[in-house]
């Protein structure tokens, strides 16, 4: 499951930024056949290797296994520039929830998402 989260995630921003699989390979130091093998869902890369292609991607390496809704717009305005981490007072944590405590979540992601938008919108 997380494999298929990790190479989808990794397969849709190579997409939007326009990088090739050689590329990524290059940048995160990795051999291209082991690229295909890992986005054909055929290898298990160590925690390491998945750290180097965030770097490569310059992504955060939380985002690599985000399986939200969230847009690449939404995603955009959730880092505060370039360097790809949130913006100040923001974090972004992973967690296992009951029904309700995920209820409580997704509140607070939506009032945060739309303050953040604000905020960036109005510069």
């Amino acid at each position: 499951m997380y494999n298929l989260i990790l190479t989808t995630n990794i397969l849709r921003i190579l997409r939007e930024k326009g990088i090739s699989k050689a590329d990524l390979a290059e940048r995160a130091g990795v051999s291209i056949s082991f690229l295909n093998e890992l986005t054909h869902d055929n290898a298990n890369p160590s925690l390491r290797i998945i750290e180097a292609i965030a770097k490569a991607l310059e992504t955060p390496l939380p985002l690599l296994f985000d399986s939200s809704d969230m847009s690449a717009a939404e995603r955009a305005l959730l880092v505060e520039d370039d360097s790809g981490h949130l913006a100040k007072g923001f974090v972004w944590k992973g967690a296992v929830l009951t029904e309700f405590q995920a209820f409580q979540v997704s509140q607070w992601d939506h009032d945060n998402r739309e303050l953040i938008k604000g905020k960036y919108q109005k510069k």
